[in-house]
C-alpha cells in the first residue's frame, strides 16, 4: 500500500468499527482524508485493534512522521546558561529523543475533541491508537483520575520518542496562587525524577499548562527553567533536557531566561 492507500483502508476500517460515523463518501483531498481519519482516531474507545490494524496504521503513522522530517534531539545546541538545557521549537512529536511530556487532562485518555489544536490531541494521534489503550490501562489499575503536579509513563509507539511522559498541570481559572506555582514546579519534577527511574538521557517538555489551562506563559517558563536548573542541580544528572516551544512568543520568553 502507498500512503493514500493506506489512509483510505484505514478510515473505512474504523468507519466500519464506528458505524455512527459512516458517511457515503471519502472527501477526495488528501488533506482532507487526513482530517477525516485524525477525528475518528480521536474519538476512538480505548479498546484493543486487529493486528491488521496495527500494521497498517503503524506503517502510515511512521511514513508520515519521516516526510515531516524527525529531529534528532542530541544533534540540537545547548543554551548559553546550561549544556544540559536545549532550547527548540516545532513539532514535538518528531522528536527523536528518550522521553517527551505530555500536558494531559485527569482523564489520562488523550484529547477526544476531533482535530483539536491541543498537544495531547497530536501526541496521541502520531502515537497511534494504542497509546490511548496503554493509558486506559494506567488509569483502570489507579481507579481514579489524575491529580495535577505527577507523572506517568508509557511507550511512545509511533514516536520517535522511546516514552510519553504524561503530567496533568494546574488549571488557572482565576488569580494565580501559590499553590498554582507549587503544582506546575511539581509537574516538572515528577517527570524528570521518572524519567531518571527508567533510564532516560534526555527529555523533551512542552509548556506544561499554558494552553486552555491558562496559566501565564511567562511565570511558566521561568517555573519550568528554575524547577528543571535545581532538580539536575540535586541530582548531579547530566540528563539532557529540551524545552519545546511552538508559539514564537514563547520562544523569546524561553531566549530571554536561558541566556
Amino acid at each position: 500500500m502507498n500512503q493514500r492507500e493506506r489512509r483510505q483502508w484505514l478510515i473505512r476500517e474504523l468507519q466500519a468499527e464506528m458505524p455512527e460515523y459512516r458517511s457515503p463518501y471519502t472527501p477526495f483531498t488528501d488533506e482532507r482524508q487526513w482530517r477525516l481519519l485524525r477525528s475518528l482516531m480521536n474519538v476512538r474507545p480505548p479498546r484493543p485493534a486487529s493486528d491488521d490494524f496495527l500494521r497498517v496504521q503503524d506503517a502510515f503513522l511512521r511514513e508520515m512522521t519521516e516526510e515531516k522530517g524527525i529531529v534528532d534531539a542530541a544533534a540540537l545546541p545547548a543554551s548559553q546558561r546550561d549544556d544540559r538545557l536545549v532550547l527548540w521549537q516545532g513539532d514535538i512529536t518528531t522528536l527523536r529523543c528518550d522521553a517527551i511530556v505530555n500536558a494531559a487532562n485527569s482523564a489520562l485518555l488523550g484529547c477526544f475533541s476531533p482535530c483539536h489544536g491541543c498537544i495531547d490531541n497530536i501526541i496521541h494521534t502520531m502515537a497511534g491508537v494504542q497509546l490511548r489503550l496503554a493509558c486506559h490501562a494506567l488509569m483502570r489499575a489507579q481507579g481514579h483520575e489524575e491529580p495535577a503536579g505527577q507523572a506517568r509513563i508509557t511507550p511512545g509507539f509511533n514516536l520517535p520518542a522511546k516514552h510519553v511522559l504524561h503530567t496533568v498541570g494546574p488549571i488557572v481559572d482565576g488569580p494565580l496562587t501559590a499553590e498554582h506555582e507549587r503544582l506546575l514546579a511539581s509537574c516538572y519534577r515528577a517527570c524528570l525524577d521518572l524519567a531518571a527511574e527508567n533510564g532516560c538521557g534526555s527529555v523533551a517538555f512542552c509548556c506544561i499548562s499554558t494552553g486552555v489551562f491558562c496559566f501565564p506563559a511567562e511565570r511558566a517558563a521561568e517555573i519550568a527553567v528554575e524547577t528543571v536548573q535545581a532538580w539536575l542541580a540535586e541530582t548531579g544528572s547530566g540528563m539532557r533536557v529540551i524545552f519545546n516551544v511552538f508559539k514564537d512568543s514563547d520562544l523569546e520568553i524561553y531566549r530571554a531566561l536561558l541566556a
